[in-house]
């Protein structure tokens, strides 16, 4: 069996405000589940489906102090797009920060709350993402992040240095999931996280076991309250298996 990644994680203060700003960023729908719940998705969108991963804002009152170590990076198509992006992007509330990407062709900018991304140079390996170019993951050890999500999901393993790996969904459809080795090492919990979902006819308690045999291992977070199972990766980053869908 496998799991497939259907979603991030985003905590905020406010999942309402942040959930309007992201809709509006990507050109999504908006709906909520429940009270301090936001659920994003792209209009007429049927979940799940791998031609989009998802968004959920879960209120929170901690505050953020470290760079996320999950963001987003979206995608343009011509460098007209890339800079009207940008000017609609601080229309909504969003800044420039330096992260100490130096010179680059992208735009390293964050949301109203402080959650890093990315806004691409037009890359024709994201000409049919949809807005999502890829959903970045910071890491010591890109090889061995790809060896661990590449058992866990049924996706793709586009590519794969010391530096970075990339992979897709098996269909061809929607964002890149990427490893990037980074200088820094995870400090605290991740407000950002991933959120994978097993097939319908999955046993959830022995896709967490087979998991772990590859590497997951138990965060020490009290579970007894939730219908999902919280799990973290090789290098300690948390995410959430879902129940079978």
């Amino acid at each position: 069996m496998a799991t497939r990644l259907v979603q991030i994680n985003m905590k905020a203060h406010d999942d309402a405000a942040l959930g309007r700003f992201w809709a509006e960023a990507l050109g999504w729908g908006i709906d909520s589940e429940g009270p301090g719940v936001t659920n994003l998705e792209p209009v007429g969108f049927t979940y799940p489906d791998p031609a989009a991963v998802c968004i959920d804002l879960i209120a929170r009152p901690e505050p953020k102090t470290v760079k996320n170590r999950v963001h987003l990076d979206l995608a343009t198509t011509s460098t007209a797009h890339q800079e009207e992006l940008v000017a609609r992007l601080k229309r909504l509330g969003a800044t420039p920060v330096d992260v100490g990407q130096g010179d680059v062709p992208w735009t390293v900018m964050a949301d109203p709350e402080g959650n890093e991304f990315c806004v691409l140079e037009p890359r024709p390996v994201y000409r049919d993402t949809g807005p999502i170019a890829a959903v970045v993951v910071d890491c010591t050890d890109p090889r061995e992040m790809a060896r661990f999500w590449g058992e866990a999901m049924d996706w793709t393993l586009h590519e794969v240095t010391d530096d970075r790996a990339t992979m897709r969904s098996a269909r061809g459809v929607g964002p890149y999931l990427e490893f990037l080795r980074t200088p820094d090492t995870k400090s605290g919990w991740n407000r950002v996280h991933l959120d994978v979902r097993p097939y319908p006819d999955a046993d959830p308690a022995a896709e967490a076991a087979r998991l772990r045999s590859l590497g997951a291992t138990d965060p020490g977070i009290d579970q007894s309250a939730i219908h999902w199972t919280i799990l973290a990766d090789p290098e300690g980053n948390e995410f959430c298996l879902l129940t079978p869908a």
